[in-house]
């Protein structure tokens, strides 16, 4: 029955998140339509999760390889899957081979890791994977991403080196607290004019995915086309216990 209540509070909470979404959008003059939610649903089990796309969501992220390949093939094939964790070039064939309906990587950070992925879509015969160029706008160690100064060149490598991917557009992490400055989204937005001059494409095709659950409104105030939101969504996180 937690379970059950855990999923309902869920798909309600969502409702409040894609409310929110569209008012932020609106108080920037754009469409409704114009954010993504991604649901971030890691450490969450598959019965909260189901819950949600039962009330009509379909976008969903996680932060790790293993744990998506878990919940994936437990949960309905028309998921748009979005991994936005951290991705060493050793686990890129088990997530793609594991995760067919993967709809998007949000933190490629270099060009091994977008080379990986090319070769891993072509071996595998799946079609074209989008991603996105992760940059650490806050300048923090700690944080995963190419330097600001760094994107252009990584964004050319995936537009023009790797013909399996779609060179889809930008994301950033915000500060430790999980709530970014404007600086950092403004960095962002910074970035993406430069990478739209150099690949010569409408800022239109090149996304922007930053603001988390304590920021998101902000977030698509300042452009933001795809947010992702877990905690306010699902709940605070439930990691496992160390002994």
């Amino acid at each position: 029955m937690a379970s059950v209540a855990a999923a309902e509070g869920a798909a309600a909470a969502l409702r409040s998140v894609l409310s929110r979404a569209q008012q932020a959008a609106a108080r920037a003059g754009r469409a409704p339509g114009s954010v993504r939610v991604v649901a971030v649903s890691k450490t969450k089990p598959v019965p909260v999760i189901r819950g949600v796309y039962d009330a009509g969501h379909r976008c969903f992220g996680e932060n790790y390889v293993q744990e998506l390949i878990d919940k994936a093939p437990q949960l309905p094939e028309d998921i748009e899957w979005h991994f936005i964790g951290n991705l060493q070039s050793n686990k890129a064939r088990a997530l793609l081979a594991g995760v067919p309906n993967l709809d998007m990587v949000e933190s490629v950070d270099d060009e091994k890791i977008a080379s990986r992925l090319d070769r891993v879509v072509a071996d595998l015969g799946r079609k074209p994977l989008k991603v996105l160029v992760q940059v650490n706008t806050s300048g923090e160690e700690s944080k995963f991403g190419v330097d600001p100064s760094g994107c252009v060149e990584l964004a050319k490598h995936v537009k023009l080196n790797c013909p399996n991917l779609v060179f889809s557009g930008l994301m950033t992490i915000g500060m430790l607290d999980y709530s970014s400055t404007p600086e950092n989204f403004k960095t962002l937005a910074n970035c993406r004019e430069g990478v739209c001059k150099e690949l010569g494409i409408p800022e239109e095709q090149c996304e922007l995915s930053m603001g988390m659950s304590a920021d998101f409104e902000q977030a698509i105030e300042m452009g933001s086309t795809n947010v992702r939101v877990g905690s306010t969504i699902f709940g605070a996180r439930e990691y496992p216990k160390k002994n």
